[in-house]
């Protein structure tokens, strides 16, 4: 009976989100308009607001002409004197929080400043909306009746210079307030661990005997643990362990390619799952009907949003629209200004807008070539690097190649697959993939969290190609010459498969 006033309350509560939600939903453009005035006008004061002339900032068109679209390694330098405790440099307020995120051309991780607005007017409050929409959604829900398994971050949080630095989920944990800590497990020292075997064990400890109603996190991640679940309860499937369980809330990473997996292991037809869309620069949109793969974009996160079409995508060169002008149909770049101290931050990834009352929208991929189907972002920077290394270790060099993802089934590991035409040989392929492995650890710290011990990412499996593979692939294609180029790196298996079968004919 207590459990079911709990849930009563809690519900209530989060439902009242609702009322504002519809605001923004009524007037979207206003929304946004508004914020971007409020968001230069509070950093006007700053170093960068200073540099930008904020104050003379009255439109967007003022904000364009001002304001230069970044990257990462253009604003890296301002990030890292605050980190080293200079504050007032792109945000007013004290920044401490600095979300540890994966690696860019320039530095084997980035560090995202996290404000105390953007930790509550931004990812706090998405994490109450994220509820607030699936119980709107789900009358009879019986969500808070137990707790919602959560499963962060590889890292704690640590100190350095007077700030903090961490996954983003760290970070968030370390800042819940009591009630979501209560309705939650595993218990926050469990959720901080670092050492991700004792990790899971610890998580499978405090759990397994609860009463679990929700699941929280990665998709590659969750899998792991799930399948350990089962192992060590002699389960058939997660209901037999959890059987009001009854929603998955993911995001992070590509759920198709996990979803048959996850049916099998919880067979239940009326069990929901909803994505988001958050990344350590922001929360940027929910899931806001049940049986949806769209999600809605949320306009008051203290977030504002440009987009670049990607017919016309040139990097930092390039022009951008606001919300009042994008169509559907079309992939845009996403830029987004934060209250977090992010200026026209180009964030990498593509979206596409699939309704425009309300603004949904789904996730297209990157602007860059890159394989993040289990959470390790490679980018073909990092690829390409880690192969000059490999080819430089072992005398070799090369013709063309590609990667695809070897995906997770049962209780195997995921990993990576590699096609590789060498114009000049390794004496070892074994020594190569090892050299090739390790480099690719040393320069994309999220590849090296999910090679950890094996856990998600098994070693690279590579293939040595006939010379002319490739040619005879575009070829068959119809696609030599030109513009035409062998793909490099995805997140599915096409390419791939396509090149294994014709190597074996």
């Amino acid at each position: 009976m207590a459990f079911q006033i709990i849930n009563s309350i809690i519900s209530w509560f989060l439902k009242k989100r609702k009322h504002q939600i519809e605001l923004f939903l009524k007037y979207p453009i206003d929304v946004q308009d508004e914020l971007l005035l409020k968001l230069v006008h509070t950093a006007k004061n700053t170093k960068f607001g200073k540099e930008k002339n904020f104050a003379q900032i009255k439109n967007h068109t003022d904000f364009t002409r001002n304001v230069p679209i970044q990257k990462y390694e253009t604003f890296e330098p301002l990030i890292e004197r605050c980190r080293k405790g200079e504050q007032n440099l792109f945000w007013p307020t004290d920044i401490k929080w600095f979300a540890k995120s994966s690696g860019t051309t320039n530095a084997k991780s980035k560090f995202i400043p996290v404000s105390d607005e953007a930790l509550e007017y931004c990812h706090m409050k998405a994490g109450k909306d994220m509820l607030c929409l699936y119980i709107n959604n789900n009358e009879d829900t019986q969500l808070f009746t137990g707790k919602g398994l959560r499963l962060g971050g590889s890292s704690d949080v640590y100190q350095d210079n007077n700030s903090y630095f961490g996954d983003l989920s760290a970070i968030i944990i370390e800042n819940m307030p009591f009630w979501a800590d209560f309705s939650s497990a595993p218990s926050q020292e469990v959720a901080l661990m670092s050492d991700w075997e004792t990790k899971m064990d610890a998580i499978i400890d405090e759990t397994i005997d609860e009463d679990i109603t929700s699941l929280a996190g990665v998709p590659s991640w969750m899998l792991v643990l799930l399948n350990r679940v089962l192992e060590r309860s002699g389960k058939d499937n997660i209901l037999q362990v959890w059987p009001n369980l009854e929603v998955y809330f993911h995001g992070g990473v590509n759920f198709n390619p996990y979803r048959e997996q996850y049916k099998k292991i919880i067979p239940k037809d009326s069990f929901k799952y909803y994505e988001i869309y958050n990344a350590s620069e922001g929360f940027f949109a929910i899931q806001d009907r049940n049986n949806s793969k769209e999600l809605l974009l949320m306009l008051d996160y203290g977030i504002f949003y440009e987009f670049i079409p990607m017919s016309d995508y040139k990097g930092e060169n390039s022009k951008t629209i606001t919300l009042a002008d994008v169509k559907k149909d079309i992939d845009y770049a996403l830029i987004i200004t934060t209250n977090g101290g992010l200026w026209r931050y180009l964030i990498g990834d593509t979206i596409r807008f699939t309704s425009l009352e309300p603004y949904r929208i789904k996730i297209t991929g990157r602007t860059k070539h890159y394989i993040n189907v289990f959470g390790e972002e490679l980018n073909i920077e990092n690829v390409e690097d880690a192969l000059k290394l490999a080819c430089e270790k072992t005398t070799a060099t090369i013709a063309d190649y590609t990667v695809g993802p070897i995906f997770m089934e049962g209780k195997e590991k995921g990993g990576h697959e590699w096609v590789i035409e060498f114009t000049r040989k390794p004496d070892s392929m074994g020594y190569f993939s090892e050299i090739l492995d390790n480099a690719l650890k040393s320069i994309n710290s999220d590849y090296e969290a999910k090679r950890y011990l094996n856990i998600t990412l098994m070693a690279p499996k590579v293939h040595q190609a006939e010379e002319g593979l490739f040619y005879k692939w575009l070829k068959q294609k119809n696609k030599l010459g030109g513009q035409h180029k062998v793909p490099r790196l995805s997140n599915s298996r096409d390419f791939v498969d396509e090149l294994i079968v014709l190597m074996k004919s």
